[in-house]
């Protein structure tokens, strides 16, 4: 008969029973891992390789182990399942960094390190169940915690001016690589009489316990002094647009003994700070089995529409600009962070939040 696809360009198709083994066999398996479907192919796997003859060629007597397979929450394994995200362009390819691809985790930023110890934190067994994605998401956090080191980074950039410094103050501040080890040594960090925090670290009106600024407050500039909040400054249609706040030049290096300021922000110099994107990636699905929705509904239906969110003109320190594709850092107080594999531009991939968000959700 002629093959379907390939007609005749080989006299024999033996079946993937039939193969299985012998290849195995051939190959120098010792031991073939399959998923517990495969139990019941078992019986058939060990009577054709009894039937072998005494070759040289058989390099091996294999033997056949099932274990359950690894299911995760928020996503999918299925590569028919997946391969229609890739078909309808719900994702951009194999390597996207939403994928529970090997591809895709490596562009997000998984290490290897990381996959290993996630996959000997939940062992094997034979029990069907459902892992939680927090784990993985722990195992690569614990170690860039370790490993990574710290930079800033400005997502949504608010313009400050530090009003008692003059237009050619320049100061080079030396920020520790990491905080727990000090023989990672340092980067230097620029500051002048403009810089750049977050929006989101002033607000007109704040809720109690708030530690970040607002007109009168004070804060401290990672590495660098304490500064005073003095003026907002708003455009005619309402929006922020600056801050005007003045720096407590006897705070570098040391605190106040007259008060206390709690909260610490992070910042980058304007004049050197470096433009890039950044994307954020989160949970491919809204809802922990994708498969289980409502009858006439599609696992496409649960697809979670804020699973990257593109942010342009972000600013980070100017050390970032050399950043490899094999290094990862902690944006202080955002998260971790790789460039992107697939971009000759700066941008930046988030690994994984700070903390469990959902968890806290």
């Amino acid at each position: 008969a002629h093959h379907h696809r390939t007609k005749d360009q080989w006299c024999i198709y033996p079946t993937y029973d039939y193969a299985h083994g012998i290849s195995d066999a051939i190959e120098g398996i010792t031991h073939s891992l399959c998923t517990l479907e495969f139990e019941d192919h078992r019986p058939l796997y060990d009577w054709i390789l009894d039937q072998l003859p005494n070759n040289p060629a058989f390099v091996s007597r294999p033997r056949q182990t099932e274990f359950a397979r690894l299911n995760l929450n928020y996503t999918l394994t299925s590569k028919r399942k997946l391969r229609r995200l890739v078909e309808e362009d719900h994702v951009q390819a194999w390597n996207d960094p939403r994928m529970p691809t090997i591809a895709g985790l490596r562009r997000r930023g998984y290490t290897p390190a990381a996959l290993r110890q996630f996959c000997e934190s939940i062992g094997v067994a034979r029990a069907e169940s459902v892992v939680d994605m927090a784990m993985l998401e722990h195992s690569i956090r614990a170690q860039l915690d370790e490993e990574a080191p710290r930079r800033m980074c400005v997502m949504e950039p608010l313009l400050v001016e530090l009003t008692n410094l003059d237009d050619s103050y320049f100061l080079e501040l030396e920020g520790q690589n990491h905080p727990k080890y000090s023989e990672r040594g340092t980067r230097t960090i620029p500051l002048r009489r403009f810089i750049y925090i977050e929006s989101s670290d002033f607000i007109e009106n704040p809720p109690k316990k708030y530690h970040r600024l607002f007109p009168g407050a004070e804060v401290r500039l990672r590495h660098c002094f304490i500064i005073r909040c003095d003026e907002a400054i708003y455009d005619t249609a309402g929006q922020l647009i600056q801050l005007k706040c003045s720096v407590d030049k006897e705070t570098l290096g040391k605190n106040p003994t007259d008060r206390k300021v709690k909260g610490v922000i992070h910042w980058v110099d304007k004049q050197d700070a470096v433009s890039v994107e950044i994307r954020l990636y989160d949970r491919l699905f809204t809802q922990a089995n994708p498969d289980d929705v409502e009858p006439g509904k599609d696992f496409t239906d649960v697809l979670n529409p804020e699973s990257l969110t593109i942010l342009k003109n972000c600013l980070v320190e100017p050390s970032l600009k050399t950043a490899t594709l094999d290094e990862r850092f902690q944006f202080e107080r955002s998260g971790y962070f790789c460039r992107d594999s697939e971009s000759k531009d700066l941008i930046f991939n988030r690994v994984v939040s700070l903390r469990d968000v959902w968890e806290k959700d």
